[in-house]
């Protein structure tokens, strides 16, 4: 009796706690042919070494078809490693075996919310310490830069920084580095609370970061795999790691890295860096990893098209799915997509958009704006790219016009002198229209910057000035985003625009724009940058501007009809004022109409 009470009160081991959970994860987290697929394909795929069967590096990488040109493998590797000894993390890294293997397609596809109640921010906090490193040196030279916050301009003329990039505490979130997955896990099996302590020698977010290299090398694998489908091979997009098409996947990789540090001065990303510009600007980041490690999910070897009697079915043929991007744009294309859908979900974004409006294509003006994206009741996204304007062209031409409407400029520029090509855009959930008195728009809407430095601003409660469509003959006419509707006021001093604290202007020819961050304001409509705290100020002329609408067949067909509608409204009112010939004829179809008649006076008919 004495040996079988000892026996109860003994602890699990580790090897017995890992197949527990790995066990739950498997039953509560895959379909049955899922699990069918996941063992066959780790089967197939396994190494086999003194009765031990894993996975190697080389074998996972040919198998998720990652890119060699992108250098990836071993980031992606050492991820996995770590993810693989879950909820043991002090064990990292451990070798890829069967159970590893199923700790790493739960957390990796986000399945494992099915067991575990802990979501977004354990999961977020395990991907960090997945890619850090721990190295005194570099972390010494990441709390070392000097103070970035300041608003004022350096001797290039532009903000001097990052408010991250400077020294200070760089611990965690104030609470206990115990990870709340692990914590989460350890709950779900009912272990003793004095097991829970099993990962307090782990290695911890203090001193770690993310080197700058290594991120970049992700990213630009994420840009990739986002619009990725559950069964779609990764080596379709081969033709987008090629060429001009790798350069600007490159480039993307890089406005979306500024986001985090400025890489000039800082060597990594440090955990209170990621934390907290990762929910605002990148909430769907990781989301691109969901499908590709699915593929584990789905084997060769799975034939559902035959039946128990292995009489093959006649397969249907398979239906033709629309392009990611049906329209070629010439800001849009296929890596900025994918950046979109970092911070807007790609459910509304991949096969889903259409290019309602494009400067070079249907002029640039409010006219040919208001008739392409009026009546569009669905979301739209607007977007304009342009070049910074030099001092030179601002104090001249139609530059030093624009200039002459804004009040004076106080704040630097936002980025370096060398790069000049500015992105800016909006999503705009409410449909477009004129704003006579106030503007439209609503909290749901977003103002973002995607070059040369990726920046989200959210909508702020203390004011409602989203978006104005203000057309001649009001003071200052154009389209606003974060500005006070404008005056009628025409006094010198009325005549200047007013600009919020964060906004963005585009002015009625569709010439230039300017870009506000005032962070000392603390924002307006739009929140100010969580990453960038300092004022600047983007003045820019317009090299393209589109509009973008999100929806399918359905929500055009509504757009054309209203098209259709009122083209049929004009064309009555035409013939109405231009009249028959006929005065009798005429008069009594305008008494009819209710224009004139009952004291009223549609003017002479001779």
């Amino acid at each position: 009796m004495g040996q079988s009470l000892s026996d109860e009160a003994r602890p699990p081991s580790k090897e017995e706690v890992t197949a527990d959970l790995a066990e739950k994860f498997a039953r509560r987290c895959f379909e049955p042919f899922e699990l069918y697929s996941f063992k066959d394909n780790f089967k197939s795929l396994a190494d086999h070494e003194q009765n031990v069967r894993y996975l190697k590096e080389e074998t996972i990488a040919r198998f998720l078809e990652l890119p060699d040109i992108l250098a990836v493998s071993p980031i992606v590797f050492h991820m996995l490693t770590y993810i693989g000894a879950f909820p043991f993390l002090q064990d990292a890294p451990v070798i890829l075996g069967f159970e590893q293997m199923i700790m790493v397609v739960v957390i990796m596809t986000e399945r494992y919310t099915k067991v575990l109640a802990k979501g977004a921010s354990g999961r977020r906090k395990l991907l960090f310490k997945t890619l850090a490193v721990y190295d005194r040196k570099l972390s010494e030279i990441g709390n070392n830069q000097p103070d970035a916050s300041t608003s004022e301009p350096n001797s290039s003329g532009h903000a001097s920084g990052f408010a991250v990039d400077e020294a200070g505490d760089d611990f965690d979130d104030g609470v206990a580095d115990d990870d709340e997955l692990v914590l989460a896990a350890f709950d779900s099996l009912d272990i003793n609370d004095a097991f829970k302590t099993g990962d307090s020698h782990a290695a911890t977010t203090r001193g770690a970061m993310i080197p700058a290299d290594n991120f970049r090398k992700l990213v630009m694998l994420l840009l990739l795999t986002s619009p990725l489908d559950v069964q779609e091979s990764l080596s379709s997009y081969a033709d987008r790691v090629t060429g001009a098409e790798l350069e600007d996947l490159r480039a993307t990789a890089e406005n979306i890295l500024s986001a985090f540090i400025n890489v000039e001065k800082s060597p990594g990303i440090t955990y209170a860096l990621f934390n907290s510009v990762l929910p605002l600007n990148f909430p769907f980041l990781f989301d691109g990893f969901n499908s590709l490690f699915e593929h584990f999910l789905f084997s060769k070897n799975l034939d559902l098209s035959k039946r128990k009697d292995d009489v093959s079915r006649a397969k249907a043929p398979t239906a033709v799915r629309p392009p990611f991007l049906q329209d070629k744009g010439q800001i849009l294309n296929l890596n900025i997509l994918s950046q979109l859908s970092f911070f807007i979900n790609g459910n509304e974004l991949f096969r889903r958009l259409r290019l309602l409006y494009s400067g070079s294509e249907s002029g640039f003006s409010m006219g040919s704006f208001e008739t392409k994206v009026f009546n569009w009741r669905s979301p739209t996204i607007l977007l304009v790219s342009g070049t910074r304007l030099s001092d030179s062209q601002s104090g001249s031409g139609s530059g030093g016009t624009f200039n002459d409407s804004l009040p004076p400029k106080r704040f630097p520029n936002g980025s370096s002198p060398d790069r000049d090509r500015l992105v800016f855009g909006a999503l705009v959930r409410q449909p477009w229209r004129h704003t006579h008195k106030e503007c439209f728009g609503g909290e749901d809407m977003l103002l973002f910057q995607l070059a040369p430095t990726h920046d989200v601003f959210p909508t702020s409660s203390l004011n409602r000035d989203y978006v104005a469509f203000v057309k001649s003959p009001a003071v200052n006419p154009g389209i606003n985003f974060g500005c006070p509707h404008p005056r009628t006021s025409q006094s010198r001093h009325g005549s200047l625009r007013r600009l919020g604290p964060v906004s963005l202007v585009i002015d009625s020819s569709f010439e230039f724009g300017v870009f506000t961050h005032d962070y000392t304001s603390r924002g307006g409509a739009f929140s100010t940058s969580i990453s960038r705290k300092f004022n600047f100020q983007e003045r820019f002329q317009v090299d393209e501007i589109e509009v973008w609408g999100c929806g399918g067949d359905e929500e055009a067909r509504l757009q054309r009809e209203r098209w259709e509608w009122e083209a049929r409204e004009a064309e009555a009112r035409r013939r109405i004022n231009l009249g028959t010939g006929d005065i009798a004829a005429d008069r009594a179809l305008l008494e009819m109409a209710g224009l004139i008649g009952a004291n009223r006076s549609g003017g002479s008919m001779a």
